[in-house]
């Protein structure tokens, strides 16, 4: 961190504004105190057995000491205060110590960061620099170590390491904001709010356009995020009122970018928190990257097609300046200066700028140096592969003159199999054996068939509905199927553990819950298991099911867990989900399998908790073998923000869960 500050931050702090071109860091020193790990949470079943997942909750209160030069003031830093979670990645993992070739670090968001200056005070309230302590500073360190940036660090000889530092996206999600409605009222004087909207997948940010005076705005907007880690990437959504002097926050959202991926297609209306009032549409797309060729076609709408990865490596036998490869002598000779000669005979300190359509990004500048390296990665969104072409220059960042130019066009990518690119390249407008070596990579965007057994309840899936009396003949459900599928949920955080408690209290509780879900619905059958069954016993007998009132787009009822105190891991049997499954078979006689569960009622926290066992003879539902889970639904409230969810057992008919 000492050195980033004097070599890095320094300078650029310099080239941010006009007062702090003489802007010195005269010490630096961190101090005793060690950041502190307030909690651990490592991933198991979501990600590949050949690594190890640790998300660390950072908390640095330093007895820091830096001392600050600026012109002729004086000052420092009397304590720093840094807070995010941090994700450590260890792989691959190998077999003799330490058990992994390589460790990488990043932030998933923005760390909170707040520095207290001291001394420096008059300097900092001048007007255009009064937010360098908090912005600039925050938005250098967070350049460096948030998503999608890595710090990589290779603990055994040999290990290459790019492909952990730049590893292929997960995805992208397409994020359509549509609308809101009920906003609360921020303008006092004229009765209305002036609301827009800010969207952030880690640094990439996204501002909607502003509705004047109006409390339910529409937007009909279009941004796309490229998502480089799940789990752990959520989309955040900020809604203000413009406001000339300080805009009024509204109201946020933070979604699990995980769930939209499992999902595919979400499309609600979400609660806003943090305010009194508000509810916001969103439609969300997860775009998977995949190398089939069949799929790339171009959208009618002029939405990307495909993705661009651009992995800048390095170059070599840069020209130290123009005149070497272009006016030659002639042009030295136009400048008699002899300073600004020996200026041009220096190395170049050169960074590339590279252009995809209309959208340019720039690569970090590597001082003096005819040979730099910049190992950075950069991604595109393609509308058309066909015709679209990579633009790329290298500048030399003193001079502004161009030391090499690349043309390079994405239909020769899909001429691979895997549309991918790796290989030093020829620079026109360069010298004879100046080159570049980078690595491009092209993959379609897809949207995945939404998983036809789903049973969303779709765009209004927040609006609360009456949930009328489900028809029945006999053992069949003849309530319609769902004509679309709604998959879409916000993140929850269960801290509950199970608390044994009375059998009074429980049967008290639960019957009122029973008596207060659905007052005016049709009385509730129940058969209850046997409640003094031993906890985790696995019994498997089956038990009779139980019938609730349903809503039409339910299939069949589910067992009643509102009215028990407890039901002791017991197991039911199965019904169809889809009445297609079978080819319009009668159903009564075909057993699908059976699901053990326990449930209890916490009274004291008003809290039921659900353990999801096992399954067992689960009916396949394809050839192509069977990856089940389990959704669980507090009925009547079916809509996906409150949903349960097990993880996914891989291709078995008999899977263990003991998710809670």
């Amino acid at each position: 961190m000492e050195k980033t500050l004097k070599e890095k931050i320094e300078p650029k702090i310099r080239a941010k504004n006009v007062h702090l071109k003489t802007c010195t860091f005269t010490k630096i020193h961190f101090g005793e105190k060690c950041p502190k790990i307030n909690g651990v949470k490592t991933y198991t079943k979501e990600i590949d057995s050949r690594q190890v997942i640790l998300d660390l909750q950072i908390s640095y209160i330093g007895d820091c000491e830096i001392h600050m030069e600026v012109s002729k003031f004086k000052g420092g830093v009397k304590g720093i205060q840094l807070r995010g979670t941090l994700r450590v990645i260890l792989e691959p993992l190998i077999t003799d110590v330490p058990f992994f070739g390589a460790m990488t670090m990043f932030f998933i968001q923005k760390p909170y960061l707040e520095v207290n200056w001291a001394g420096l005070t008059n300097l900092l309230d001048a007007p255009g620099i009064s937010l360098m302590s908090d912005t600039i500073i925050q938005d250098l360190i967070a350049a460096r170590l948030v998503l999608p940036n890595r710090i990589t660090i290779p603990l055994k000889k040999n290990m290459k390491i790019s492909h952990l530092r730049f590893p292929i996206p997960y995805g992208v999600v397409r994020v359509h904001l549509l609308e809101a409605e009920n906003l609360v009222q921020k303008d006092h004087f004229r009765g209305k709010s002036d609301p827009y909207a800010i969207l952030r997948v880690g640094l990439a940010q996204f501002r909607s356009k502003t509705i004047q005076r109006n409390l339910n705005p529409i937007w009909n907007e279009m941004s796309e995020f490229v998502v480089h880690e799940v789990p752990g990437q959520d989309l955040e959504v900020d809604l203000y009122d413009e406001d000339p002097d300080k805009d009024d926050f509204l109201g946020s959202l933070l979604i699990s970018l995980a769930d939209v991926m499992n999902d595919t297609i979400v499309d609600e209306w979400f609660p806003l928190s943090k305010t009194a009032s508000g509810h916001l549409h969103l439609k969300l797309e997860w775009l998977s990257l995949v190398t089939d060729q069949e799929k790339l076609h171009e959208d009618k709408n002029g939405l990307a097609t495909a993705l661009l990865i651009v992995y800048l490596d390095s170059a070599c036998n840069l020209p130290k300046n123009h005149f070497e490869y272009s006016n030659g002598e002639y042009g030295a000779k136009k400048f008699k200066n002899q300073k600004y000669l020996k200026k041009m005979d220096r190395d170049p300190s050169s960074y590339v700028q590279l252009t995809v359509g209309n959208k340019t990004q720039k690569s970090k500048t590597c001082n003096f140096s005819k040979d730099p390296v910049w190992g950075q990665a950069f991604t595109f969104f393609v509308h058309s592969a066909q015709s679209q072409s990579l633009h790329l220059e290298i500048k030399d960042k003193d001079r502004e003159n161009a030391l090499g130019t690349l043309v390079v066009s994405l239909s020769h990518l899909l001429k691979d199999s895997e549309m991918t690119l790796e290989q030093k390249f020829q620079l026109d407008h360069s010298g004879l054996d100046s080159f570049i070596k980078m690595k491009l990579v092209l993959r379609v965007l897809c949207i995945k068939e939404p998983d036809p057994q789903s049973t969303y309840t779709g765009v209004n899936a927040l609006k609360q509905v009456p949930v009328p009396a489900a028809e029945k003949d006999g053992n069949q459900c003849k309530n319609p199927l769902p004509s679309k599928a709604e998959p879409s949920k916000m993140p929850h955080v269960s801290k509950d553990s199970g608390v044994p408690e009375s059998k009074e209290a429980k049967k008290e509780s639960s019957a009122d819950l029973a008596g207060s879900e659905n007052p005016e619905g049709p009385a509730v059958n129940e058969t209850i298991a046997d409640l003094n069954a031993p906890a985790g016993a696995h019994n498997l007998e089956s038990q009779p099911l139980v019938t609730l009132p349903t809503r039409p787009l339910e299939h069949h009822a589910a067992p009643s867990v509102a009215s028990l105190g407890s039901l002791a891991s017991s197991c039911f049997e199965l019904d169809h989900s889809n009445p297609n499954l079978l080819n319009g078979t009668n159903l009564t006689a075909v057993l699908l399998g059976e699901i053990q569960l326990t449930v209890r009622y916490a009274s004291l926290r008003r809290s039921l908790i659900v353990m999801v066992n096992s399954c067992r003879n689960l009916m396949p539902a394809s050839n192509r073998g069977v990856d089940p889970y389990v959704r669980v639904y507090l009925l009547p409230d079916k809509r996906w923000a409150s949903r349960k969810k097990t993880t996914v057992k891989k291709k078995t008919l008999n899977p263990h869960y003991d998710e809670k």
